[in-house]
């Protein structure tokens, strides 16, 4: 049987701004708890924002369904599950921050100041969701302005909440086909532009439009694709030959 891809509703008409989901994120990745975090950051998977008129909006990976982090990772270090997480294992990572680069929405960090650097984003709460558990986020919020479910229930659950209250959502489910969807949804009392969303992505995933362009030229994504896997190589050669000489040294 088919796993049903989940997802995150935020309705940012019920988020007090408590920021219990700041730590509640923090606490469970290991982090110190600093829940003033209002941007992204390598210990920050999640931040809030405050704005005007007591309005509230998180801040998180969007984990796209067809992610443009994913599809750009020469290695494979970054990709999207079947559940709806797009994780990332830092073991093969080669560093070369293309993620960053392509993401529509600016979310992954890079750890610049520590001895062996990874990429740091929101996980999902992954480990947790396999061991039947809702995202700490979910867990932490009081208001219930992030709830957890199926993105196929939570898309209708937003639709029926703007249906039957037109007056207090504005007529969009963020995230519903920006850059091909997302498995994190938006409702807003506004338009979204108004509290800091791109509001003008294309609909059509953004791998899609890459390998539209990219296909064009064959030559330079076989080469440019043989070179980085050489660096990958040489990379993870050279971990494999220090680990073996650290072995070594250690029988003596």
């Amino acid at each position: 049987m088919a796993t049903e891809p989940r997802a995150l509703l935020i309705d940012l008409t019920r988020c007090i701004g408590c920021r219990a989901c700041v730590g509640a994120c923090q606490e469970a990745h290991g982090f110190p708890v600093d829940d003033t975090a209002t941007e992204l950051g390598v210990r920050a998977y999640t931040a809030l924002v405050d704005l005007p008129q007591d309005r509230h909006v998180r801040k998180l990976c969007m984990h796209c369904v067809n992610p443009s982090c994913a599809s750009v990772c020469p290695v494979g270090a970054l990709r999207k599950t079947a559940a709806g997480p797009v994780t990332y294992d830092a073991r093969i990572c080669l560093g070369c921050r293309y993620c960053m680069v392509a993401c529509p929405f600016d979310v992954p960090r890079y750890e610049y100041r520590a001895a062996v650097p990874s990429v740091r984003k929101c996980d999902f709460c992954v480990d947790r969701q396999a061991q039947g558990q809702v995202p700490a986020c979910v867990e932490a919020c009081p208001a219930e302005a992030t709830v957890f479910g199926t993105r196929a229930e939570l898309l209708a659950e937003a639709k029926k909440r703007v249906a039957e209250n037109p007056g207090q959502y504005f007529d969009r489910v963020y995230g519903e086909r920006e850059a091909g969807g997302t498995s994190v949804l938006f409702l807003s009392p506004v338009p979204f532009e108004q509290v800091g969303f791109k509001a003008a992505l294309p609909t059509e995933p953004l791998p899609d439009i890459t390998w539209g362009v990219l296909e064009k030229i064959p030559g330079v994504v076989s080469v440019g694709g043989a070179a980085l896997f050489a660096v990958w190589w040489i990379t993870h050669r050279r971990q494999e030959v220090a680990a073996a000489e650290e072995a070594l040294h250690g029988a003596h």
